[in-house]
């Protein structure tokens, strides 16, 4: 958990445990207000979401009533990474008191959770450096209204996390964004998916390859005649198994391919990642959602082992065509660093699975929402009001973050986010002593039109008042849900040093009682596995 700053455009702006305090006068107190007023140019609204609107960025022309940094000059398109955004590991930056703004790419990653759920399972505690607190929060599917087309509703909430409620002491903001429900499998566009498996030596434990191969199997045969499949496999090097082949007539054929793969040698995943982008150029079909998806353990031993080397590589595949990459990991020893690293990078998200029930429906059931795209380069900006905030600190996100200025700079990188999907971004937020009423915070997210690139924005605020009296009591079921997620990802790092923990945290029993009863209150599975989970940890931390 860490803060965010303006940073100059040179500085690359990292996690640290420095604390925002309020030395501004008027001229800010505007600045949390204005953040509410969106960009010119009305795309309609979603009820009890705030105002929406459209903004095409002219000549990049600044724009001081905004609120917010103007737009970078008009550039030449997308590209890989400015400088300002984040890639790695945290480190500390200087502080700018001034800034009371937190700007970050969208990110619907889940693997983190995953990977986490299958090392306790096997007894042992997730490696802290593999758990990313928002993986674990965007797990949980949230109940947050949903917009009628494409694009994003934004919730904003929160509630005290002490019990008085009153003292200025710390609370727990929730910044919600939905996109448009996912539709039956009918109604999405025809897929056409390259699929990259990994089948290196290591893809011979149980539940890997053959996991792989179960849950290809189920999606092939529920996938639409005008579904198209491709398939690349790799080991040592790299082979096209399976050319685009539309499922109409050659389903057979598909499911052949499946059976036919083996584990064989190391792990070039370089080889696999450039030949699957390859094929799905070649198989590139207009009118449908080109993606890659990659299954491995992503385990690379040999050529390129760092994701920027292995996406230099396809970068001009990825720009040009604009196909995305999604990870799926598998397997109890997994490198999980290097698969995020690549979604992240790659336009896309990362999953984990353990079991041939979660591999069913992430290929299965939740296929739209893995292969379909409703926003491009999705970014979030949040202005908290130096009049009512003290300090604020956002939970995860450590390798996300964006420089202020470069919200409205469509040519830096953001989120590619599909139907379906939620994304929760958490505040621990102190507020001014006293505080009771006041603007809060105003949270606005921008995003691409995934076939046009037109931009787009939508905005919501949350009043002090409106915050919760006590987050554990008499807050929304989902914001608790989001809480004892963060909680328990907090405490699974509690151990390293790196990171400033959130305050006024339970203890593993108690986030336990809290997730066993919201798995009672509405008989969610998901609920109790996360209590399991809690109550594993707890025996294992002693």
């Amino acid at each position: 958990m860490h803060t965010y700053r303006r940073t100059s455009p040179t500085t690359r702006p990292r996690p640290t445990a420095l604390r925002h305090r309020r030395r501004l006068g008027t001229a800010l107190l505007a600045l949390g207000t204005a953040g509410a007023l969106l960009l010119t140019g009305c795309s309609g609204s979603v009820d009890g979401q705030g105002d929406s609107s459209s903004y095409d960025r002219g000549k990049g022309e600044s724009r001081p009533d905004d609120g917010f940094p103007a737009p970078a000059p008009e550039g030449t398109g997308p590209r890989e990474q400015r400088e300002g955004e984040t890639d790695g590991e945290p480190q500390d930056i200087a502080p700018t008191p001034d800034d009371f703004l937190s700007t970050f790419a969208l990110d619907v990653d889940t693997a983190s959770y995953g990977y986490a759920r299958r090392t306790l399972d096997d007894g042992g505690l997730p490696d802290p450096a593999t758990v990313r607190p928002e993986e674990f929060v965007n797990s949980f599917r949230q109940d947050y209204e949903r917009p009628d087309g494409d694009g994003f509703s934004v919730t904003v909430d929160g509630a005290r996390t002490d019990e008085n409620g009153r003292d200025g002491t710390w609370s727990l903001v929730r910044v919600g964004l939905a996109t448009r429900a996912a539709g039956g499998d009918s109604e999405r566009p025809p897929a056409a998916l390259t699929f990259v498996i990994d089948v290196s030596g290591s893809m011979a434990e149980p539940g890997r390859l053959d996991l792989a191969q179960d849950a290809l199997r189920t999606m092939t045969n529920r996938l639409r005649d005008d579904d198209s499949v491709a398939i690349v496999t790799f080991s040592d090097q790299a082979e096209t198994v399976l050319p685009m082949t539309r499922l109409d007539d050659d389903r057979d054929q598909v499911l052949e391919a499946v059976d036919s793969l083996e584990p064989t040698a190391s792990t070039n995943l370089a080889a696999g990642v450039e030949t699957g982008y390859e094929t799905a150029v070649d198989g590139l079909r207009k009118g449908a959602t080109n993606r890659v998806v990659l299954l491995s353990d992503a385990l690379a031993n040999t050529g390129a082992t760092d994701a920027d080397t292995i996406l230099e590589r396809i970068a001009s595949e990825r720009r040009e065509h604009g196909i995305t990459l999604f990870g799926v990991g598998v397997g109890s020893d997994y490198g999980d660093e290097l698969m995020e690293q690549l979604a992240d990078r790659g336009d896309g998200h990362t999953t984990y699975v353990a079991t041939e029930e979660e591999a069913e429906r992430v290929f299965c059931e939740e296929l739209p929402r893995h292969v379909d795209l409703t926003a491009r380069d999705a970014k979030v900006q949040v202005s908290f009001d130096p009049a009512t905030v003290e300090e604020f600190r956002l939970i995860g996100y450590d390798n996300r973050q964006v420089a202020d200025e470069d919200f409205r700079d469509d040519r830096v990188d953001g989120g590619e986010v599909g139907p379906g999907h939620t994304v929760t971004a958490l505040y621990a937020v102190r507020t001014e002593e006293g505080t009771e009423d006041g603007h809060l915070a105003t949270a606005t997210v921008r995003w691409l039109d995934p076939d046009s690139r037109t931009p787009h924005e939508e905005s919501a605020g949350l009043e002090a008042s409106a915050l919760h009296g006590d987050l554990w009591g008499s807050s929304p079921h989902g914001l608790r849900v989001a809480a004892v997620a963060a909680y328990f990802a907090d405490s699974l790092r509690r151990q390293d040093t790196r990171w400033t923990h959130l305050p006024a945290r339970p203890t593993l029993r108690q986030l336990g009682h809290q997730a066993d009863d919201l798995a009672r209150d509405r008989e969610d599975k998901d609920l109790y596995d996360l209590a399991e989970a809690i109550r594993t940890a707890d025996t294992l931390l002693g």
